[in-house]
C-alpha cells in the first residue's frame, strides 16, 4: 500500500502544479520522475506477483497483479506468461526469441543483406532502443502483447479499457495537461524499464549455449546481471538489479534476493556489474560463439 500511495501522491502533485496559469517546472519536473520511479517500482511488484512470490497465496499475488496492471500499463496474465518463458528459455541460444532484447550472433551478422544490418544498427543503439523502444513496447506493444490469443484476448482488452477510464478520470479532473503529465511519467518510467532490461542480459561475459550443452545454473548466475547502483538503486527498482539470483530462483520475493545474494555469495562464483561496466554494455551488440562472449560490431 505504501507504494501505491507515493505513486498516487506524486502523480496528484504533478498534476496540480501541472495544472496552475503558470507552471512551476522546477517542480513538475522532479515529481514527473518521482511518479515514473514509484510506476516503475509498481511494475517490479507486479513482476513479483506474475512468478507468484510477492504474497504467500496464489489468489493473493494474481489479484495484486491485476489491481497494479493499470498503473503499470501491462496486462498481467500475458505479461506472467510470456516472462515465464524468459525464464523457461533463458541462456538458450536457439531460443533467443523469447527474450526481451534480441542479440545476433556473429554468424548471423556475416550472413546478413545490408537492409538487416542497419536495421540491427539502429534497433541496438541505445538512442534508439531507449527512447524509441521504451514508448513502442509501453504505449503499442502491451497494447496487444505476443501471445494475446493463446493467453486471453478478454484480459488484454478489459486492461485496455481501463487505461481509457484512468486517462478519462484525469482528464476529468486536469484536462488535457494531466493526460500529457500522465503520458510523461509512463514515458520515463519506460525508459528504466528498458536500460533494466537490456542489462539484466547484456554484458560481456554472459552466457548462452545451445541445448544439450546448456546449462540452467550458468545460465541463471553467469547469464544473469547482478547490478550495483548503490542500495538507494535496488530499494527503487525492488532488488531486481539481483536477476541472477531471481533467474536461479524466481520464488524468491524480491524483498528477500539481497540477502538471498549475501548468503550464496561462498557457494556460487557471483559478481557484479557497477555503472561504469553497465554504461560500456551498451556497446556490445554480436554474440561470439567462438569466444563465448558479446562484442562490438566489426571495424568497417
Amino acid at each position: 500500500m505504501g507504494n501505491l500511495a507515493v505513486y498516487f501522491l506524486s502523480l496528484y502533485l504533478a498534476l496540480t502544479v501541472g495544472n496552475q496559469d503558470r507552471i512551476l517546472w522546477i517542480l513538475l519536473i522532479p515529481l514527473i520522475v518521482i511518479t515514473a520511479l514509484a510506476g516503475a517500482r509498481l511494475y517490479m511488484l507486479q513482476h513479483d506477483t506474475g512468478h507468484l512470490s510477492l504474497f504467500s497465496g496464489k489468489r493473493s499475488n494474481e489479484i495484486a497483479g491485476y489491481i497494479l496492471s493499470p498503473f503499470t500499463v501491462t496486462p498481467f496474465r500475458v505479461m506472467q506468461y510470456n516472462h515465464n518463458l524468459h525464464h523457461t528459455y533463458v541462456g538458450n541460444l536457439d531460443a533467443r526469441d523469447k527474450g526481451e532484447i534480441h542479440t545476433m550472433t556473429f554468424q548471423e551478422w556475416n550472413a546478413a543483406t545490408p537492409w538487416q544490418r542497419t536495421y540491427y544498427r539502429l534497433y541496438r543503439n541505445p538512442f534508439v532502443m531507449l527512447p524509441l523502444g521504451g514508448f513502442i513496447t509501453y504505449f503499442i506493444r502491451y497494447r496487444w502483447p505476443k501471445n494475446t490469443l493463446l493467453v486471453g484476448v478478454w484480459g488484454v482488452l478489459i486492461h485496455n479499457a481501463l487505461l481509457l477510464g484512468y486517462a478519462a478520470l484525469i482528464f476529468a479532473g486536469f484536462g488535457w495537461t494531466g493526460v500529457l503529465i500522465h503520458l510523461a511519467t509512463i514515458f520515463v518510467a519506460s525508459q528504466l524499464g528498458v536500460f533494466l532490461v537490456y542489462l539484466q542480459h547484456n554484458f560481456e561475459d554472459t552466457y548462452w549455449d545451445p541445448k544439450p550443452a546448456l546449462d540452467f545454473e550458468r545460465a541463471s548466475l553467469r547469464g544473469s546481471s547482478c547490478l550495483d547502483f548503490g542500495w538507494v538503486f535496488d530499494e527503487i527498482v525492488a532488488n531486481i538489479t539481483k536477476h541472477d539470483i531471481h533467474h536461479l530462483n524466481a520464488s524468491i520475493p524480491c524483498y528477500r534476493l539481497r540477502q538471498c545474494h549475501r548468503d550464496l555469495a561462498d557457494d556460487f562464483e557471483l559478481r557484479s556489474i557497477g555503472l561504469r561496466e553497465a554504461l560500456a554494455s551498451f556497446r556490445l551488440k554480436l554474440w561470439d560463439e567462438s569466444q563465448g562472449k558479446l562484442v562490438p560490431f566489426p571495424k568497417l
